[in-house]
């Protein structure tokens, strides 16, 4: 794959709009950008030593995925049962039809309503219990656990060895192309009903207890350190490697907030991970 030819074939039809419809080039470039995506040749995100943040986002890559959109036209969609017969109708865009896997690729999909969308990179050794979507532009690495209602959006990173528990939500983007999707590094685990959206970075081995929400203007209160964390113009909020969130709250100090004494969300940072840390994700190889 020539990738600055592909980069550049992208960006011309992407630039003429609906003029692009129907033209076979187009179609055929996208078909090698979504071919890329789904063996992990092609990232929306990578990681980037030189950047800031540690990531370089690939806004050519994500004006892939929107051409993609132009040129497919509405198709209705079935899967098939191995027994026969069909047991999904649904309808799409005929570019984005859902992914289909084999035994010896190493993926775990596990019956009951589970959804891999066409340009999405899912490795060896990934386990997704039913039901739990994967977006266009994901990308879930090796040994990672999507437990059943969870969602891993368009575009997002997902490292090695994540564990996504049960209604965990971690958002996508596409749009604005030039944002940052949501990045969770190796290691992290995801509790139950947490919500990481806007871009937000979080480091490798964190943890994010159950009920979490992290977006672009959420200030994380980091106890151990005596410091605020917040996402600048510049940069997305970003949780540390290991650190230990939790939900919390902080007591309005002015105004009306302050005389009915009320409280506003805050996650905060109570703990970096340590030994008794880790023996709680410990039930992660059980159920492998």
């Amino acid at each position: 794959m020539n990738v600055t030819a592909l980069e550049q074939t992208i960006e011309k039809f992407f630039s003429i709009g609906t003029e692009a419809i129907g033209n076979p080039e187009a179609l055929a470039a996208f078909h090698e950008l979504r071919n890329g995506l789904e063996a992990g040749a092609l990232r929306s995100a990578e990681p980037d030593a030189t950047s800031p943040i540690g990531w370089k986002v690939n806004a050519w890559v994500k004006r892939g995925i929107l051409l993609g959109f132009r040129l497919g036209a509405l198709e209705a969609m079935n899967g098939n049962h191995p027994d026969g017969g069909s047991i999904l109708s649904f309808v799409d865009k005929a570019t984005y039809p859902a992914r289909r896997f084999a035994p010896e690729q190493g993926i775990r999909i596990v019956p009951g309503g589970s959804s891999v969308r066409s340009g999405a990179f899912l490795a060896k050794g990934v386990v997704m219990m039913p039901p739990a979507y994967v977006n266009v532009g994901a990308f879930v690495d090796e040994g990672t656990m999507i437990d059943s209602h969870a969602l891993v959006g368009s575009c997002a990173q997902i490292g090695k060895r994540v564990h996504l528990s049960a209604a965990a939500q971690i958002g996508g983007v596409l749009e604005p192309v030039n944002a940052s999707p949501v990045i969770i590094e190796d290691d992290c685990l995801v509790g139950g009903n947490t919500g990481v959206y806007e871009g937000t970075i979080v480091r490798a081995r964190a943890v994010l207890a159950a009920g979490t929400i992290l977006t672009r203007g959420t200030p994380v209160y980091d106890l151990p350190n005596n410091t605020i964390l917040k996402a600048t113009p510049e940069t997305p909020l970003i949780i540390p490697s290991g650190a230990v969130v939790v939900p919390g709250s902080r007591a309005i100090q002015t105004g009306p907030g302050k005389d009915l004494g009320l409280s506003v969300y805050t996650p905060i940072i109570v703990k970096y991970r340590d030994e008794k840390t880790d023996l709680s994700t410990t039930l992660e190889d059980l159920l492998r």
